[in-house]
């Protein structure tokens, strides 16, 4: 059995780039009180947890001339040990190293010719815990046949013995002519879509433009609402293959202490937490422009896409949405900043003026799993003409999370750095902290660390006068 790429997903493998590479990845810490497991333990838990989500045991074939989308096979040569890899961080292993560690590991292209996902237990933390450092290639990751393989491994509380592994026995691949037969039975279903492909020959890339071209409108909307255009930025040029990323830690109960102890403003507005952080990152980004001696005045700003999720006024559940605003950087007063995104973040939420999850997954050419994908997605799309930067802001569980006994105690998004730009800031709100995982060209951002402290600096700024 074969599973033939959606246009969207297959788009993905050929939009990717040696220096825009098209995966996510997290990097997940655990309390030092526990062991890592060892390798054979670690090689069966994810050996049968894969085992509930097939697309981890497949690779992307491509169909010979073209004729059709790739399609997805089981690896008739699967091995797990290829993908979960065993890694040691040099004494003293301090967290500095763990981010080297990472921009090494996530700026490298995943192979093409096995299953589009790896697995890093690294060893010698300072505090006598260990890491795990995931890569998922967002073709694989489309939120109906598979999720992230960070979510794969952890459960909710803690596992003492993994169940033994069911028999697993690889299905024969299909040949090159069964391929090409299945395309010609799918186009005898769907005639046109021959005749798409032989006039274009890469029609998923037409398909991914028409949906750009069908959310213009949209989008010219939502950067009118905006009181300034994008303009040459240090946060855009040409990106190169090399990444530094830096991770930084923050209470989350100091973000609803900023959020209590301001008032609402001339409109009436209560900031949300999202809004605290986007101020935090705000202020950050003014104090690390003016430390590479850029000219900071009051009209300068940083236009973001911020994806969110907004709760439908019917009962359909949450809904995905993004925002795509002006950071008011060049404003000096933090509680302003902060009461100046909230207001431009209800314009686009609360009257509408944010885009529907539906126009973003044809913006982006994919339908988004979770909003760190959506970001990143959209990102990888249209960062050039658009806005700076990708900030999203995921809430995740409040509650400890497990690796079989060992607590995690920290997790950072690593999100893609788009082509023309030169960094990306995740942020991921677990079990009472607030993480940031920055990753960024490492060329252009030579000064990582100076925005990395100005986070903390930034956050305790906005404390201070709140």
């Amino acid at each position: 059995m074969t599973t033939r790429l959606t246009p969207l997903d297959a788009s993905f493998l050929y939009l990717e780039r040696p220096n825009a590479v098209m995966h996510v990845g997290a990097v997940l810490v655990f309390d030092g009180d526990q062991t890592a497991p060892g390798q054979e333990e670690l090689l069966a838990r994810v050996s049968r947890r894969i085992a509930q989500v097939p697309r981890y045991r497949q690779r992307v074939r491509s169909v010979p001339g073209g004729v059709a989308n790739p399609v997805w096979v089981t690896d008739e040569a699967f091995d797990v040990t290829y993908h979960v890899r065993r890694s040691a961080l040099p004494r003293p292993g301090i967290r500095q190293q763990l981010d080297e560690f990472v921009a090494r590991v996530l700026a490298r292209p995943l192979d093409r010719a096995r299953p589009l996902w790896e697995l890093y237990l690294v060893e010698g933390l300072q505090s006598g815990g260990f890491a795990l450092v995931t890569k998922t290639h967002q073709a694989l990751v489309d939120g109906v046949e598979a999720v992230d393989i960070a979510e794969v491994v952890l459960d909710d509380e803690p596992v003492e013995h993994e169940p033994r592994e069911a028999p697993w026995a690889p299905g024969r691949e299909p040949s090159d002519v069964a391929l090409v037969v299945g395309a010609l039975v799918g186009a005898v279903r769907r005639p046109g879509r021959l005749v798409e492909v032989a006039r274009n020959g890469a029609s998923e890339l037409r398909s991914a433009g028409e949906r750009v071209t069908a959310g213009v409108s949209q989008v010219v909307s939502a950067l009118a609402s905006t009181s300034r255009s994008t303009t040459r930025s240090p946060l855009n040029g040409p990106t190169g293959s090399a990444r530094r990323f830096v991770s930084v830690d923050t209470d989350l109960e100091d973000y609803r202490a900023v959020r209590r102890g301001v008032d609402r403003g001339d409109v009436g507005l209560e900031p949300s937490v999202n809004d605290v952080i986007l101020a935090v990152i705000t202020g950050a980004l003014r104090t690390w422009l003016e430390s590479r001696g850029e000219h900071v005045t009051r009209s300068t700003s940083v236009r973001v896409l911020v994806p969110v999720s907004v709760h439908a006024s019917h009962d359909d559940g949450d809904r995905l949405s993004a925002c795509i605003i002006d950071l008011p950087v060049g404003e000096p007063t933090p509680l302003v900043r902060l009461h100046q995104i909230a207001y431009a973040m209800w314009r686009q939420v609360d009257r509408g003026r944010a885009l529907g999850a539906a126009t973003l997954a044809g913006l982006a050419g994919f339908a988004s799993p979770t909003l760190h994908s959506l970001g990143s997605r959209l990102g990888a799309v249209a960062s050039r003409s658009l806005f700076n930067l990708v900030v999203t802001n995921v809430p995740g569980p409040q509650t400890p999370r497990f690796l079989g006994r060992a607590t995690m105690t920290d997790t950072y998004p690593v999100m893609p750095v788009a082509e023309g730009q030169a960094l990306a800031i995740g942020v991921t709100s677990y079990d009472g902290r607030v993480h940031y995982g920055i990753n960024a060209d490492r060329d252009l951002v030579p000064d990582l660390d100076v925005l990395a402290a100005a986070i903390t600096e930034s956050l305790d700024e906005l404390l201070d006068h709140a």
